[in-house]
């Protein structure tokens, strides 16, 4: 182990590898959406999504703060973890995007189908119920395109770290 291998305040060697990237934006289903109020304050909540296509796709009522957040200002933060995946815990991502506010009759008909599979695997009558509860008139879809990330593999971390005591621990012996 290098000198700096156990440095906590450079986090490069605990980059999350895209392979684990990319199954946990499939196998997640809950983000934390922020936004910038009126005010200019980020202001976050936690929703559903589904990943497709290289972009966030989630839904509100077209009334919501957020929903007139994003239409005032695009630029919009989503941060997803591996909590409550086969993952585990301990990795992240944060993408900065841009936000669009869709209101299609295509959009809706295959993304509530696919948000209920998401949230309700196994059960496909609820799913239908939910997907025609989902489809409401005042309900909008969000797309985010992401764009700059910030990424963190803890696991790896905790490994290094775990390897680091162990091999001060050596030299103590």
């Amino acid at each position: 182990m290098s000198e700096n291998e156990h440095d906590f305040e450079d986090l490069r060697a605990y980059r999350l590898d895209p392979d684990d990237e990319a199954r946990m934006l499939v196998d997640q289903h809950e983000c934390t959406f922020i936004w910038a109020n009126q005010e200019g304050w980020a202001v976050g909540v936690i929703m559903a999504y589904v990943w497709r296509d290289g972009c966030f796709w989630l839904t509100a009522a077209a009334g919501r703060a957020r929903v007139r957040a994003v239409t005032r200002d695009p630029r919009v933060s989503v941060c997803v973890s591996s909590m409550g995946t086969p993952q585990g815990e301990l990795k992240t991502v944060t993408y900065n995007g841009l936000c669009t506010v869709l209101d299609d009759a295509d959009t809706k008909a295959w993304y509530y189908p696919a948000l209920a599979a998401a949230l309700i695997p196994g059960d496909e009558t609820f799913q239908q119920g939910f997907a025609r509860f989902l489809d409401s008139p005042d309900r909008v879809v969000l797309r985010v395109d992401p764009g700059q990330r910030i990424d963190y593999d803890g696991v790896k971390m905790v490994d290094a770290t775990a390897a680091w005591i162990a091999e001060e621990r050596s030299h103590t012996a």
